[in-house]
């Protein structure tokens, strides 16, 4: 696993990406005055999070849902309901 410090690392960003890409290096360490800091490897495919929306379809809304708005926004002002 090469070792690259921080000035290399920036001037040749694109050649290090390269081979992490195409599998010439696995690893490559970015070091500050000699020390290591930072790891630049390959990402592997992440399976995508849940979204919002995945719940359409399987509820049902109630139509009375907007009936109390009026008091739970007196609640919320510190009104007394």
């Amino acid at each position: 696993m090469p070792i690259v410090n921080v000035f290399q690392a920036k001037t040749t960003l694109s050649k290090l990406l390269k081979q992490i890409e195409t599998g010439q290096e696995k690893e490559i360490v970015i070091a500050r005055h000699g020390r290591p800091v930072a790891l630049l490897t390959h990402l592997t495919s992440r399976k995508p999070e849940k979204r919002i929306g995945v719940a359409k379809g399987r509820f049902k809304v109630p139509d009375s849902i907007d009936e109390e708005n009026a008091t739970i926004g007196r609640l919320f002002r510190g009104e007394p309901a």
